[in-house]
């Protein structure tokens, strides 16, 4: 990373479920628009191949393979071995492990569906969860996590497990739990839609510019609430983090350059 440039970073996104033309005109939008890091996500067996491939075509774009957690509960434990094992055997091609992690809102509907237990849902969600900081910690690579109305949980696994490189994508929890995250030094993202949540800005302005990252979680979380986000929007959240630290723009761009060269070990 040379030191004397300043650009953008879209830390957490989903932009494989584009078609092939409507990718290359998003990452040639975002290169337009000065953004040189797209970490795309994958959060199952398919996904994460077109991760890799989107990955191999675009220099643009790094990899984070995954299986997010409602993903998980409709797979067999030995698909998702198999799956951490695809994982493994790509680690020199990928960023981070991501998404994965703990949904406690999504689960609740399953479990009606299928008329399941939800404390043995919950469990096997655990479980998978800490197969995949296992294997973040084993590959010294970031992860990804996703801790919808399992924000707790999510934490408290991460912290028993002594994880050290985390992200907390869309992280919704209060602000206690805010606070353990940056004294865990793990870091936050903020997405686009941070232009009109009171909560992400909240999040801005008691949280160390040190522990944030920028995300679009692109096709979601819009900055004008419209469809299908694009990380050519990044900016928006560079632009709230500026307004409410009150520092230019230049600055917050070569600070969240500096923590993702932290915390990825550029």
């Amino acid at each position: 990373m040379k030191k004397e440039e300043s650009y953008y970073i879209d830390a957490h996104c989903h932009i494989d479920g584009y078609g092939d033309e409507k990718i290359e005109e998003i990452v040639k939008d975002a290169e337009e628009k000065g953004v040189k890091v797209i970490i795309n996500n994958g959060v199952n067996k398919e996904v994460n191949r077109k991760v890799l491939e989107l990955s191999e075509k675009y220099d643009v774009i790094k990899a984070a393979l995954g299986i997010y957690p409602m993903e998980a509960l409709s797979m067999k434990d030995s698909e998702i071995d198999a799956e951490i094992n695809f994982i493994r055997k790509n680690k020199n091609k990928i960023i981070c492990v991501g998404e994965v992690g703990m949904d406690f809102k999504e689960d609740i509907e399953i479990a009606g569906k299928e008329k399941k237990d939800i404390k043995g849902i919950r469990e096997r969600q655990k479980k998978t969860f800490e197969k995949f900081i296992k294997l973040s910690i084993e590959l010294d690579k970031p992860i990804q996590i996703h801790s919808r109305k399992a924000e707790f949980e999510c934490i408290d696994v991460l912290e028993k497990m002594n994880a050290k490189k985390v992200i907390m994508h869309c992280f919704n929890g209060n602000f206690n739990l805010v606070k353990r995250i940056a004294d865990n030094k793990w870091y936050i993202t903020i997405p686009t839609n941070v232009t009109f949540s009171e909560h992400f800005q909240k999040i801005i302005r008691e949280t160390d510019i040190d522990r944030l990252l920028c995300e679009t979680d692109s096709p979601f979380l819009h900055p004008r609430k419209e469809m299908n986000n694009v990380p050519g929007n990044i900016i928006e959240s560079y632009k709230k983090i500026a307004k409410i630290k009150g520092l230019e723009l230049d600055e917050v761009k070569k600070k969240i350059m500096q923590n993702y060269a932290n915390l990825f070990g550029l």
